[in-house]
């Protein structure tokens, strides 16, 4: 019976550690990678930071069509009535002249006429016109360009940045779910262990050869196991459920979980941060305040611009060759004087361009520590996860020790489960170390921009 215990558990743990080995080293798994390309195509907060990046470009087409002529319809139509008016005194002036040829020729040929009084305001009069105007000399259209040019590649690189932290984030939320995963098969494991502890037991008892005491103790450590258990698998739908919020996706559906890659390359802590888009953000900011101080202190380039107004103008809606028209001409503004309006904002300008360049300075010392802190826990958790894998052979053996002497009599059956508490521990340790590693390297390479991502166009 001893024997056949003995062969048992040996098998069931030879089972149980073979799941446990290292996996080979290989690059990020497959599937990883279509769940990230997935989220970029499904994600709320990036499909946000794209509708940023939509306006920013419908900004950059709004201040290039401002080079572009303006073409618009004006009419008007006045009707009128009272008001002011222009006396003119056409009986006065006309009248004795017409009296006298009247006389001369003895007849009534020439009556005699009112003065006239004329309104002011136009009564019953329209005026219909197609304005073109077309800027020709305005640095603050060129100006404006090139700004918007500059926020288009501020809010690039923000997009950039979501999709590093999202892509962190989502590797992140990965391997904690194959962790959650290899805590539920170690405890599926210790129960295989403990479910045979029972079985002996239970048989030595009936046989007389032991005392209900150890059959106890293994129920015990059967619920206790349980209960663990539930909480591990507790553990494994909350990770889903993260893993799928990142992704869009219903909260339960299924994820597929690879082989844990060991990846054991030594990342470059020197020259890692060129990549960062957090920076090429404050130096696209930086150009903006550049740029903006130019525009501020261009208030001594005149402003020029020429229009044409082709239309029509006249009374009760008649047109014909005495009511069309054309108008052209040209507008220069220069502002001489300001009160130093433009010199004050170019100061303020100057004051913001010191500003980004300060925030520069610190956030590449800032990526540098990180980086180093960053690879400083890739070392710790790649000797974690060497000892674990010692740690988990030791253990393994241990236990099978461990279980000849307690079948030979030699052994407490606490101590039996002292080294079976070891097993499961050294399970539990070996996919957490394993875990940490794969999520240092996923910050490192957030860390040092290296995920290769695709820019819309």
């Amino acid at each position: 019976m001893y024997t056949s215990f003995i062969k048992t558990h040996i098998v069931l743990i030879t089972c149980v550690l073979s799941l446990w080995r290292p996996a080979v080293a290989q690059e990020h798994p497959q599937q990883l990678d279509e769940y990230i390309a997935f989220a970029f195509a499904q994600n709320q907060g990036l499909k946000q930071q794209q509708f940023d990046l939509e306006k920013a470009m419908f900004a950059l087409k709004e201040a290039k069509a401002m080079y572009m002529p303006t073409v618009s319809m004006l009419g008007s139509y006045t009707k009128a009535d009272g008001g002011r008016t222009i006396d003119v005194p056409v009986g006065d002036l006309v009248n004795p002249v017409y009296a006298a040829l009247n006389e001369l020729t003895a007849s009534n040929k020439y009556p005699q006429l009112p003065n006239q009084s004329f309104l002011l305001n136009p009564d019953n009069f329209y005026d219909v016109k197609l304005r073109t105007s077309l800027s020709l000399i305005n640095a603050e259209i060129r100006y404006n360009k090139l700004i918007k040019q500059q926020l288009i590649s501020s809010q690039q690189a923000a997009l950039n940045v979501y999709k590093r932290a999202l892509v962190k984030d989502i590797k992140t939320a990965y391997y904690h779910y194959y962790q959650a995963l290899q805590g539920v098969e170690a405890y599926q494991s210790a129960l295989l262990l403990i479910a045979e502890n029972i079985r002996v037991n239970t048989s030595l008892l009936k046989n007389g050869v032991r005392n209900g005491t150890a059959l106890l103790r293994a129920q015990t450590e059967q619920q206790k196991t349980n209960a663990a258990l539930i909480n591990a698998q507790r553990n494994v739908g909350n990770a889903k459920a993260y893993f799928n919020f990142l992704l869009n996706r219903p909260l339960k559906d299924s994820i597929i979980s690879g082989p844990m890659p060991s990846v054991m390359a030594e990342p470059d802590t020197l020259s890692g941060i060129s990549g960062r888009e957090e920076l090429k953000q404050l130096q696209a900011l930086k150009e903006v305040n550049t740029l903006d101080y130019k525009l501020q202190r261009s208030n001594i380039i005149p402003k020029l611009s020429t229009f044409l107004d082709l239309g029509s103008q006249g009374m009760d809606f008649k047109v014909n060759d005495k009511t069309r028209y054309y108008l052209w001409g040209v507008n220069l503004q220069w502002d001489i004087f300001t009160g130093g309006k433009n010199k004050f904002r170019a100061a303020q300008s100057q004051s913001g361009l010191k500003v980004t360049q300060a925030r520069l300075d610190e956030a590449e010392q800032s990526f540098r520590l990180q980086l180093l802190q960053t690879y400083n826990n890739y070392n710790s958790a790649k000797a974690a996860c060497t000892s674990a894998i010692a740690g988990l052979n030791l253990a393994g053996k241990y236990y099978k020790d461990q279980l000849k002497a307690y079948n030979a009599g030699q052994l407490l059956y606490l101590e039996l489960i002292d080294a079976q508490d070891q097993l499961t521990n050294a399970r539990l340790r070996m996919a957490e170390t394993q875990a940490e590693l794969q999520i240092t390297l996923a910050e490192l390479e957030r860390n040092q921009a290296t995920y290769p991502i695709q820019n819309p166009h």
